[in-house]
């Protein structure tokens, strides 16, 4: 189980206890997470779940894949450094804390 709070591109910020094994993408959606919606469901093909992962977490997630790349080059607003799809992040209790910020 890990806290992840998610500060959100309205000025919002949501917090929610996640259980492990659980997506971020899929833990947003159930907190109501202004920002993301997961159109695809988590199959990678959307990029309606991405996020900015907060500098101080980056390396405990790691880099996108190759193919999650490639759906970042797309995303509306541009990506950043730390641009991830939540899809393709697991909660795990190494990222308990974790911080993320939506983009609009």
């Amino acid at each position: 189980m890990a806290n992840v709070t998610w500060k959100c591109f309205d000025g919002t910020t949501v917090s929610a206890e996640v259980p492990n094994g659980v997506s971020l993408m899929e833990a947003a959606v159930n907190a109501n997470v202004a920002g993301i919606y997961g159109d695809c469901g988590g199959a990678m093909s959307c990029a309606t779940c991405h996020v900015v992962v907060d500098e101080e977490w980056y390396a405990k997630v790691g880099a996108p894949s190759a193919m999650e790349e490639d759906l970042l080059e797309m995303v509306p607003g541009g990506r950043t450094p730390r641009s991830r799809l939540s899809c393709q992040i697991r909660v795990s209790d190494e990222l308990d804390g974790i911080v993320l910020e939506t983009v609009a």
